[in-house]
């Protein structure tokens, strides 16, 4: 049997960098703690959601990969703690910024960047006036060993990758064995009465039957400026059961463990990729 246990967290946050930083290392810690050997924080943890708005001042908050405090920290600790952190952050590289995810391996060393590649523009979720979209494709990692032999492989999408389904099987085509969605999203400024707390989850519950695929989400949770973000961070299997869950206020961390030989058996029984027909999809890549 190759198990992997798992772990992502919800907090809220402030606009203090160093104390966020603290109370996403006190959760890992936790985490890791429990068992796990990956550990997903909620996207941008540097701060808060600063999209809500368009303001060139906060321009100045991005730094490049091998600058930036918040994987500098992640670094160490995943070092210390010799397990993987996806750490999201916002990335200068040269005169563009993006919003990207650094994978830090149990070494602490950064294993690659990847750039978000789907960037949302809406009242309260203003990306593209901060970020290009992203430049690396979608990208996956070796994680930890397997007993059998081999790494096991994560694949990571940011926010608003996670409701496309794209994103999925694209990181399952390259060999995914579990799904990673750091996020940050909550209530919707131009309709109070909209609440996609549930639509959210589906989407990711979706991405993990119709892949067969342990999907680990990771929210933030608060009220930012009158922005409320709802939390409901969840851990779910290759089945979309949830495995492990957080409610759309508390703060904390939630682990599950994984049977990958089980996961792997059950996506072969579906027959989903057995079954693919790549000879009629070519619609999926024109534009409409």
């Amino acid at each position: 049997m190759t198990q992997i246990t798992v772990g992502a967290l919800q907090l809220a946050f402030s606009n203090d960098i160093d104390a966020n930083i603290a109370r996403v290392a006190e959760g890992v810690r936790e985490a890791a703690g429990r068992g796990a050997q990956v550990v997903l924080p909620p996207e941008l943890f540097e701060g808060e959601y600063f999209c809500r708005i368009e303001d060139e001042g906060l321009f100045a908050k991005a730094k490049p990969v091998g600058e930036h405090k918040a994987v500098l920290a992640m670094q160490a600790l995943a070092e210390a703690l010799k397990i993987w952190i996806p750490t999201s952050f916002f990335e200068a590289d040269g005169p563009h910024h993006y919003n990207s995810l650094a994978m830090i391996g149990p070494d602490g060393e950064v294993a690659g960047v990847y750039r978000k590649s789907h960037i949302p523009d809406g009242p309260g979720y203003e990306e593209k006036f901060y970020f290009r979209p992203g430049n690396t494709g979608f990208k996956v990692w070796d994680g930890p060993a397997k007993a059998s032999g081999g790494r096991t492989t994560l694949g990571v999408g940011v926010c608003w990758d996670q409701w496309y389904p794209e994103t999925a099987r694209a990181m399952m085509l390259m060999g995914a064995e579990v799904l990673f969605y750091p996020t940050a999203i909550g209530s919707e400024p131009h309709d109070t009465s909209l609440d996609t707390a549930r639509l959210w989850r589906r989407a990711m519950v979706g991405h993990a039957v119709s892949n067969v695929v342990p999907i680990v989400a990771a929210n933030r949770v608060g009220t930012e400026h009158g922005q409320t973000f709802y939390g409901t961070s969840f851990i779910a299997d290759e089945r979309g059961d949830i495995l492990a869950e957080l409610d759309r206020e508390e703060e904390g961390v939630i682990t599950a463990t994984i049977d990958l030989d089980r996961v792997k058996r059950h996506r072969a029984a579906f027959g989903f990729f057995r079954d693919r027909r790549p000879d009629l999809y070519g619609r999926l890549v024109q534009d409409i």
